[in-house]
């Protein structure tokens, strides 16, 4: 007898001690009516025939759903949401009284449901695999705020995490898309092949220019001081040469190839 005595002393002692940690706050219900009194992180005692402490977590919470969800064209997706969300620390209160300590399995839950079904069936279901996923994440979560802000609720974020598309709707947005990929690479080509012409033009035109230039600048006078040059050139040559002149044009006779060429060859206009 007594030692089942100390045995329901330890365990009402153990019942009586409640530790708040540090993201949450309390809140104590004696006889069924709840105190408004917050109770923040710590070590506290209470009585546990009349007493409870309910605990609410004040940090970000995670809550993630699968469902199958309808789509604009009438299809069905299979899905893997993700909700981040908060309570309102002003607003808990009355959560409590209003909704109950479950109030995640009672409103939250449900609502996010309603609101991701709703919006799938607003847009395709290819929309879900392409740019447009983070449309839909923005418009179910602020159709979620509207309902659950005043209720005490802070909607963060909804995460589309994992989405499972019909294969024969999967193989024909790939093939689209990769259709898009190659008419954009066939733009680049017929740029680059563009820019390649017209530098090809620009590198003739310059080669024109140049020749044009040049064969304007061979005129008699230039003509006559080259020929200067080479007869001076010729002459501090240690070799022996034969040359033939008729005054204005010098000529070498060569006699490897037993042949007679200009020592400077006049060019064409």
């Amino acid at each position: 007898m007594k030692q089942f005595f100390l045995i329901f002393l330890s365990f009402s002692f153990l019942s009586a001690c409640v530790t708040i940690r540090q993201d949450e706050v309390g809140y104590r219900r004696r006889f069924g009516k709840l105190r408004e009194k917050t109770l923040n992180s710590g070590f506290y005692l209470i009585n546990p025939f009349t007493t409870t402490m309910i605990k609410v977590p004040t940090r970000t919470t995670n809550l993630t759903v699968t469902a199958d969800l309808p789509t604009k064209e009438g299809l069905t997706v299979k899905t893997e949401v993700t909700l981040l969300y908060r309570v309102q620390p002003n607003k808990i209160v009355s959560i409590l009284k209003e909704i109950g300590k479950n109030y995640e399995n009672n409103l939250v839950a449900p609502a996010f449901r309603s609101a991701i079904r709703d919006v799938s069936a607003r847009f395709f279901a290819k929309d879900l695999h392409t740019a447009e996923r983070a449309t839909i994440e923005q418009t179910i979560a602020a159709d979620l705020d509207k309902f659950l802000k005043d209720k005490g609720f802070v909607i963060e974020a909804v995460l589309l995490k994992s989405i499972k598309l019909p294969e024969r709707l999967v193989e024909a947005i790939e093939a689209k898309l990769q259709a898009e990929q190659e008419a954009q690479r066939m733009q680049f080509v017929l740029e680059q092949e563009k820019l390649e012409a017209q530098r090809r033009i620009i590198e003739a035109q310059g080669t024109r220019d140049a020749q044009k230039i040049l064969a304007e600048g061979l005129n008699p006078l230039v003509l006559q001081f080259q020929y200067i040059q080479a007869w001076r050139e010729l002459a501090k040559s240690p070799n022996t040469k034969v040359i033939i002149t008729d005054g204005q044009m010098p000529y070498m006779l060569n006699e490897e190839q037993n042949s007679v060429s200009p020592l400077i060859t006049p060019k064409k206009k």
